[in-house]
């Protein structure tokens, strides 16, 4: 083990309902501005009519014919992100040894888009007609698989698979892979593609979705009239890289991660306790890997999903956790919706950007707060804001719990 190696990131990509660029998607981002749209559900009688789609992605930058018939979509916006990240950084310029360059890319639910259309056609057509790429082509950790045969990277290569955690995880593990020497360069991130009619069918009936008929009001976290989030798609990609390393090919350096927290609910398979002790435990677990105090934190992108329960024990884990000195917060969750297994990676993106431009962003459609949920979550403007140090939460089915903490370098 090499714990004194010190992990940055250098490269960034990310595919929302909010842009499909960097610069798109954080200029939406810091100015409020939704990406939820109206969506046909291909649900009879469906309640829900809203979603975060993915809009106007040029499949043809990143993957051929061929390989868009096979992948599922989510793998498709895992490989557009994450070429996009590993662009930005430019070490694929550098003469690099492909085995010290891994991969840990998560989804929350995978590749649920090609299993429905497979499953129709088995239906209707028989067996005969399915695609031989129906397996590998919907399987969670093909994300990593795919992007490491685009890439020619062939260090770890593995998915982590904790719901809307996943993406926090695999940034998290992806540092820790690095710090124990197991690669110099790890490209990280989550995707999802939750949208089809057997997703939101199953949302649904679990009571989780937002069924609201504005999309523009349907994601409002913290708000007294918040009804469930809003199911979107999406995939955002870090790339993260030993410091020494980065320096030595002068690479561009956005920020340093400096603490992981994880935890378990251990209470139930969709909701938290109402105190939010496992979150809460994951921040603290967060801040003593970052040898740092709850004060030394200026901003929290929260999870915030816009759910009842969901909202109220994240408020009450950061009062816990940070007592009378608590930082600004805010929900992107509010424009983008609930991307699952890929929310951390967005939000990992937006709180990032936060450390580079000291503006926080907005949570949009807080209009009329929850008195439960009291604190300051920057309602519907951004604030200028010197920030130096930033926690980013992500929370799942299943009762995980994950923070991640980055640092201006």
């Amino acid at each position: 083990m090499q714990l004194d190696r010190r992990v940055v990131i250098t490269g960034i990509g990310i595919v929302s309902p909010i842009g499909n660029s960097l610069s798109e998607s954080w200029d939406a981002c810091k100015n409020g501005i939704s990406g939820i749209s109206t969506h046909d559900t291909g649900i009879k009688d469906s309640p829900v009519n809203v979603a975060g789609i993915v809009k106007n992605l040029d499949f043809d930058k990143y993957l051929d014919k061929k390989e868009q018939r096979r992948l599922d979509t989510f793998i498709q916006y895992a490989v557009a992100s994450s070429t996009d990240a590993i662009n930005d950084s430019g070490f694929n310029d550098c003469n690099i040894d492909p085995y010290r360059i891994g991969v840990n890319y998560g989804s929350g639910i995978g590749g649920i888009h090609n299993i429905e259309i497979n499953s129709n056609i088995l239906n209707n057509q028989g067996y005969r007609k399915i695609s031989p790429f129906f397996v590998p082509g919907s399987i969670i950790n093909m994300s990593s698989g795919y992007i490491s045969i685009k890439h020619n990277l062939k260090g770890p290569s593995m998915s982590t698979v904790t719901a809307c955690s996943a993406a926090n995880h695999s940034i998290g593990m992806s540092a820790r892979s690095i710090m124990y020497g197991d690669a110099d360069i790890m490209v990280a991130g989550g995707a999802e593609m939750g949208s089809t009619p057997l997703g939101i069918a199953g949302f649904i009936t679990a009571k989780a979705l937002s069924l609201a008929d504005d999309p523009n009001n349907a994601s409002k976290p913290w708000d007294i009239n918040r009804d469930g989030f809003v199911l979107s798609d999406g995939s955002a990609t870090l790339v993260l890289e030993e410091l020494n390393h980065a320096k030595n090919r002068g690479a561009n350096i956005y920020a340093e991660l400096i603490g992981f927290g994880m935890s378990s609910d251990a209470y139930h398979m969709t909701s938290p306790p109402e105190n939010g002790e496992g979150a809460a435990a994951a921040m603290v677990a967060a801040l003593n890997d970052a040898n740092l105090n709850a004060d030394d934190i200026d901003y929290i992108n929260a999870h915030g999903t816009s759910t009842p329960m969901g909202d109220l024990a994240e408020t009450n884990a950061i009062k816990e956790v940070f007592n009378n000195k608590i930082p600004s917060i805010s929900s992107t969750k509010s424009m983008t919706g609930h991307t699952l297994g890929a929310a951390g990676a967005l939000e990992s993106v937006f709180s990032i950007m936060t450390l580079k431009d000291s503006i926080i962003p907005p949570t949009i459609n807080l209009n009329n707060p929850d008195p439960k949920c009291d604190l300051d979550y920057t309602p519907n403007i951004a604030r200028e804001k010197k920030v130096q140090i930033v926690m980013n939460n992500s929370f799942g089915f299943g009762g995980t719990n994950s923070s991640l903490i980055f640092k201006s370098l």
